[in-house]
């Protein structure tokens, strides 16, 4: 049973994302380390007791479509009642609206905690969160009113409308259109597929954030607005009223997060109202809604990146648990006639240190992120600048390289388990089928590779990616400068790679700048993959010098040591595909023709 990593969590968060030396000048106000391990230990505790023992009735039962009514499973409405009245939906959200106004960093700390114990369950408040940030930074003082109060309590749960079954990723193509009303509001009118929680039985409203345009709107994504939706309209008191022209049509039938309800949605075809279509809110200015919808998505892209982490922590320790009770031959060394635990044989120690390895390296990741998301909203000027950009570099990357060893990490955990992982009774292969989505949903991890090479790598004409290369180069010298025997060959694979990943990033913005695009976007994912592994590799050696300061760094300067020696060599592969692949990428088109 998933036992949430709460010291690790912490560990991570203070001592290799930047958590405690914020604490320390008082960027977060009175918030206290004494505060953030209450929170980060009751969050465990929620976790591992209440939410995980469901986590498993729902990957069973599924949700389900019953005359027009979605019911979760067993137990579910009632698990999602007492997380809101913990208070955990609002962590992050203003003060004004009934929030708590902690860093990001704690929330996201607190996301792969729900998302281990059941990641179907988790995101329905994972959109509602999202919503609440769209509706904060574009709404109107008068939606802010009647809706965040209770969005931010969980009462109401929020969705997010992108993606229609012609248009897919490309949302400029959508058909979904609203109509200006006489009294202010409009009319929305549509289809929309893939819409997470988008009908359930565990709040008493929802609200849809969705796109849709306007008659005399602008083609492609300049001509975009975006709309807020209830499923039940609103009095101005507050009390829910009338039932809004908005339904459920279906709900899909995955692969994983089976308790999850995927649903298609439809607006304004006349089930309910006055057949003059669905009633909705304008947020932000008419044409803006895509700009809108990013405030969600972008958060939304750091949040799916902690659901591979989530994923990665519940498979490994599930691996573990399992290694260290199946016997089977006799490892080397082993002098009794009994079999050995498979915990004790080469190849699974090699298995499930590599686990270990990317699962503490992707969280190092997505907390690197949110603490560059955090400082971006404490400064001014040009330090805010400089965290909005590190944010922005880090979020392609902590949403790509998650997710993917997300998968990878189920998919060992598989492995270890053997033949009995193949089973479902033993839990192995629910991880492998939640996990599969994270790399597709809020942008496939192609999509982030465009993304990080076209868009983020030159911000400030390449000065931020250089500066954090060379903050890199800096953990990389301490270990170098430290000479410790037990970080064996460290220093020199971490430099190895870091000159893999500045050559590449040479190699990608020489190639924007002369034109060849089409080059560029070749070297892209391997890029990308590339980037996450140095990452892992500088974040596993910054926490182990800090734990072998304070002598209680010898499990981490072990792992720190079995990442560089066993998995950066990686780093120069992924950079001779970056540098030489884009030739033969081309020439090979005539394959799949």
């Amino acid at each position: 049973m998933y036992k949430a990593p709460v010291e690790e969590i912490a560990f991570t968060l203070n001592h290799v994302a930047g958590l405690s030396d914020a604490l320390e000048i008082g960027r977060f106000g009175d918030l206290s380390p004494d505060l953030v391990d209450a929170i980060l230990a009751e969050a465990g505790r929620f976790a591992s007791d209440e939410m995980a023992p469901l986590g498993d009735i729902g990957d069973r039962q599924g949700a389900r479509l019953e005359d027009g009514v979605v019911k979760t499973p067993d137990g579910w409405p009632q698990l999602y009642r007492h997380w809101r009245e913990g208070g955990w939906n609002g962590l992050t959200a203003p003060e004004a609206f009934g929030g708590q106004a902690l860093p990001h960093m704690l929330n996201v700390a607190t996301l792969e905690m729900w998302n281990s114990a059941s990641m179907a369950f988790a995101l329905a408040p994972t959109l509602t969160m999202g919503a609440i940030e769209a509706l904060v930074a574009h709404g109107s003082d008068d939606l802010k009113a009647i809706y965040l109060e209770k969005m931010v309590s969980g009462e109401w749960t929020g969705t997010m409308n992108l993606t229609e079954p012609h248009a897919g990723s490309d949302v400029g193509a959508l058909k979904s259109r609203a109509e200006r009303h006489a009294d202010g509001s409009y009319r929305v009118f549509g289809q929309k597929i893939y819409i997470t929680w988008g009908e359930h039985d565990a709040a008493d409203n929802i609200i849809h954030l969705v796109l849709a345009r306007l008659p005399d709107a602008p083609a492609g994504t300049r001509g975009i607005s975006l709309f807020l939706v209830p499923k039940f309209l609103v009095g101005e008191d507050g009390s829910l009223g009338e039932r809004n022209d908005v339904i459920c049509h279906s709900i899909e039938h995955k692969l994983g997060i089976h308790g999850s309800p995927t649903c298609t949605m439809i607006y304004g075809d006349g089930k309910f109202g006055d057949g003059t279509g669905a009633i909705g809110y304008l947020i932000g200015e008419e044409n803006q809604g895509l700009a809108c919808m990013f405030t969600m998505m972008n958060n939304a892209r750091l949040a799916v990146g902690m659901q591979g982490v989530a994923i990665a922590e519940a498979a490994t320790q599930k691996a573990v648990a399992y290694a260290s009770d199946r016997t089977q031959g006799r490892a080397p060394g082993s002098t009794g006639p009994q079999m050995s635990p498979i915990i004790e044989h080469p190849d699974i120690i090699r298995t499930l240190l590599t686990m270990k390895a990317l699962t503490q390296g992707s969280r190092a990741i997505c907390f690197a992120c949110a603490h560059a998301i955090d400082m971006s909203h404490h400064l001014e000027g040009d330090q805010a600048t400089h965290w909005v950009e590190r944010a922005a570099l880090l979020t392609p990357i902590a949403k790509s390289f998650a997710t993917d060893c997300g998968v990878d990490v189920a998919s060992l955990g598989i492995q270890v388990h053997g033949g009995m992982g193949y089973i479902e009774e033993t839990g192995a292969a629910r991880y492998l089928r939640d996990a599969r989505i994270a790399p597709i949903y809020e942008g496939t991890n192609g999509i982030q590779a465009i993304d990080l090479v076209l868009r983020k790598l030159p911000l400030s004409k390449g000065a931020q990616v250089r500066t954090f290369i060379g903050e890199l180069r800096d953990i990389a010298q301490r270990v170098e400068s430290l000479n410790a025997p037990g970080f064996g060959s460290t220093a020199e694979r971490l430099n190895a790679s870091i000159d893999d990943l500045q050559a590449s990033t040479d190699w990608l913005l020489e190639a924007q700048a002369s034109g060849r695009v089409a080059e560029a976007l070749a070297g892209a994912t391997p890029y990308q993959r590339l980037f996450g592994l140095v990452l892992t590799g500088a974040y596993l050696a910054k926490g182990a010098l800090v734990a072998s300061e304070d002598g209680s760094g010898e499990k981490r300067v072990s792992l720190c040591r079995f990442a560089a020696e066993n998995m950066l060599s990686e780093t120069a592969a992924l950079k001779d595909r970056v540098i030489a692949g884009a030739e033969s990428l081309e020439a090979a088109r005539i394959v799949l023709a």
